[in-house]
């Protein structure tokens, strides 16, 4: 588990997010609520309807965008369970957050 390094806001836009990414050379943003939860890992691959950047990016919020959100995985979850979840889910990379929501780490399988 590691610490994420790229965090956002929801209500941040789809221009500022593929900057940020595009910046940082990063592969996901860690994406939270506006009282500090998790809602959810933004990818590129997320981002890619809005590659054209038209007056709609400017003006949709990350909260709007279609992206892994929960469940996420929580502390006491064995790893083998975290790995089997995040295969069957397609993920590289999953969210562990604490019983209030908050983000403690970020669980890889790199």
């Amino acid at each position: 588990m590691t610490t994420p390094d790229l965090q956002i806001s929801d209500d941040v836009t789809a221009d500022t997010a593929m900057d940020i990414l595009h910046s940082s050379g990063a592969e996901h943003l860690l994406v939270r609520t506006d009282d500090g939860r998790c809602a959810g890992l933004l990818t590129r691959l997320h981002l890619a309807p809005f590659q054209a950047r038209s007056w709609y990016t400017e003006r949709t919020a990350v909260r709007d965008i279609v992206l892994d959100r929960a469940p996420f995985a929580t502390p006491d979850m064995p790893a083998g369970d975290a790995a089997t979840a995040m295969h069957a889910r397609g993920l590289d990379a999953w969210p562990v957050v604490d019983h209030d929501g908050h983000v403690i780490g970020l669980f890889s399988l790199r």
